[in-house]
């Protein structure tokens, strides 16, 4: 019998690689989800057309229009497919959004997870289950640690901060965003129904996740909005912090690759940074100087002299106790690949 994976938001830039990953191992793949991106961010947050990708690539994925907010319909799911694992990507992903739409950020990143989590443990109580968590749950308390002002970027100051931020950083007494805030509710969930009812749960605290299947804008999918921007001629907005504010961007690939060795050798309750790491880690300014270099074209930009609230300064993943839990795991794309594939994917028009 083939194993089944139920992905949510199966048509956002890391389901789509869930389903491609799994569906391609031999999984019978069914993604749920309801384009809610297009209402969020208007057309271009439309992601229709990767869910018919999917459709038309493997015969073995199976699309549900399901929304995760709907109790009821979320347990029917569950209790008809048992899936062997659950990976749960969908959210509303957007800081600014979610200050406009606080309910419906709420209930899609929390409650959402919550029916998703229950479900599971009612329906198929064994099988792991995997949650796209953020590194918003920190809030700005990263921005606490000292810095030092470098030519293009900031970094730590603090030596003990080298390899970046681990997951004992505190998640409380800061500012989240409303977003934020959601995301917290639902990772704190995930942990709870891995300690308190032994379920094989984790929360993988993103850092950037990237990739050529990200339908970017400009609230929310920096990279690729990024060099969007650059192929289109188009100019791109940096918000504060003189365009040196780092962020350690990960490949969907690796995200996905991390969710397989967990599922093989599930634990309960646990959560995981998970980002590029210092290796793969770049400011705004520095990404400007590589899509330059890899398009032959200039990057247009404009500086406005407000940071965006509760923004990290620099973000950088402290990647040890993935690397210790899953010695068989490591980062393979570095951060040339990635731009150049998002690059071309733009330029194929996806």
């Amino acid at each position: 019998m083939n194993k089944k994976l139920l992905v949510t938001g199966s048509s956002g830039l890391i389901g789509s690689e869930v389903v491609t990953s799994f569906a391609q191992a031999g999984w019978a793949v069914h993604g749920a989800d309801n384009n809610m991106r297009a209402d969020f961010f208007g057309p271009q947050g439309d992601t229709r057309w990767n869910m018919q990708r999917l459709r038309d690539t493997f015969p073995n994925f199976q699309h549900h229009e399901l929304d995760i907010r709907h109790r009821a319909g979320v347990l029917a799911l569950l209790k008809e497919l048992q899936p062997d694992a659950v990976v749960h990507t969908a959210a509303q992903p957007s800081h600014d959004l979610a200050a406009s739409r606080p309910f419906d950020d709420f209930d899609v990143n929390a409650v959402g997870t919550f029916n998703l989590l229950e479900a599971t443990r009612l329906a198929c109580p064994e099988s792991p289950f995997v949650h796209m968590s953020t590194n918003k749950v920190y809030g700005d308390a990263p921005n606490e640690i000292p810095r030092v002002e470098l030519p293009t970027r900031w970094d730590y100051a603090d030596p003990a901060y080298a390899d970046g931020i681990a997951e004992s950083f505190r998640i409380d007494q800061s500012k989240h965003s409303i977003f934020g805030a959601s995301k917290v509710a639902a990772d704190i969930m995930v942990q709870e129904y891995g300690r308190y009812f032994n379920l094989p749960t984790c929360a993988l605290r993103g850092g950037c996740l990237t990739g050529p299947n990200h339908s970017g804008v400009e609230l929310h999918g920096f990279l690729s909005y990024l060099i969007k921007c650059n192929l289109e001629g188009r100019t791109y907005r940096v918000f504060g912090y003189k365009g040196k504010q780092v962020r350690d961007n990960i490949h969907s690939h690796d995200v996905v690759s991390f969710m397989q060795h967990f599922i093989a050798q599930p634990r309960c309750g646990e959560v995981y940074n998970i980002g590029g790491g210092r290796a793969n880690s770049i400011s705004i300014l520095e990404a400007f100087a590589l899509i330059a270099e890899i398009s032959g074209k200039p990057m247009k930009h404009e500086y406005v002299d407000q940071n965006r609230s509760g923004d990290h300064i620099c973000y950088i993943s402290n990647l040890a106790k993935m690397k210790a839990h899953y010695p068989g795991w490591d980062i393979t794309k570095n951060l040339r690949t990635t731009f150049e594939e998002i690059h071309a994917a733009w330029r194929q028009g996806h």
